[in-house]
């Protein structure tokens, strides 16, 4: 028997008790769960973080007109910097909304039928006037039905058949009633633009005329009314840049509810 106080003997090393060993074993066990559960954290986050793939973006983008607020896709106000003739910055304030419904009678006829092809789910529209309310401006969105290579073989027929600056294809303005739109006409047509989206089954348009109901015999493709030394009516009034800017706008506001993260990048129309 040892004697208290004594010193051990080489190799007389107390070991540990079972109790000792259990709870290092509990404490090696509890910290590989919470280094495993760390791990699966951080796979997770990478996996959130990822991009969405170009088709649920297509898919998430058929859905965006009843999943999203109408504030969203069409904003009470919206700020265009540097957008107008010769770089001034524009405003515009939205006036009208108009209930969400088909594509009937928002087309002159011939537009009409070269959308008709798509099909179409759902139209939303909305009027804004800029901020001397001089101008006002229908922008609309139709949702179609139409697959990727539907809506990516469309915009190749609008740009090579150049059917977006024909004055036979024009959308029709929504002239709200009791609103500065109330006199805004086919007849009131001034600058138009027309947009195959081909990330997301959508195609974006916008149509802008003169606030005073005059009427317009010449109108022109907003494309043209925005070129630099451009004098006709529409390019000088700024209703060109009124028409392109929120097309421009309103395409990116249905992209971004969509997740998508492309810009504009396909022809305008």
């Amino acid at each position: 028997m040892p004697v208290p106080g004594a010193p051990r003997r080489p190799g007389s090393v107390r070991r540990p008790g079972p109790r000792l060993l259990g709870a290092a074993a509990c404490l090696v066990l509890g910290i590989g769960l919470i280094g495993g559960a760390a791990a699966g954290s951080w796979l997770t986050d990478e996996a959130d973080a990822a991009p969405p793939t170009a088709e649920a973006v297509f898919a998430k983008g058929r859905d965006v007109w009843h999943n999203t607020p109408v504030d969203r896709l069409f904003p009470r106000t919206v700020n265009g910097l540097g957008v107008g003739p010769g770089g001034a910055d524009r405003t515009w304030t939205r006036i009208a909304v108009a209930p969400d419904g088909g594509c009937g009678h928002a087309y002159d006829p011939k537009l009409a039928a070269a959308l008709a092809r798509t099909g179409c789910t759902r139209l939303l529209r909305a009027t804004y006037a800029d901020a001397t309310r001089s101008s006002v401006i229908t922008v609309g969105a139709q949702i179609t039905k139409a697959d990727q290579p539907g809506m990516m073989a469309l915009n190749t027929r609008f740009s090579t058949k150049s059917l977006g600056t024909r004055t036979d294809l024009l959308p029709l303005p929504y002239g709200a009633k009791g609103t500065p739109a109330e006199g805004f006409g086919p007849a009131q047509r001034a600058s138009w633009t027309v947009r195959i989206l081909t990330d997301i089954p959508v195609v974006v348009y916008a149509v802008s005329g003169f606030a005073d109901g005059r009427t317009v015999t010449d109108p022109q493709p907003a494309e043209a009314a925005v070129r630099p030394g451009v004098t006709t009516a529409a390019a000088e009034s700024g209703l060109g840049h009124d028409a392109k800017g929120l097309a421009d706008r309103i395409g990116t506001d249905f992209r971004k509810a969509a997740g998508s993260p492309t810009q504009t990048t396909e022809a305008s129309s």
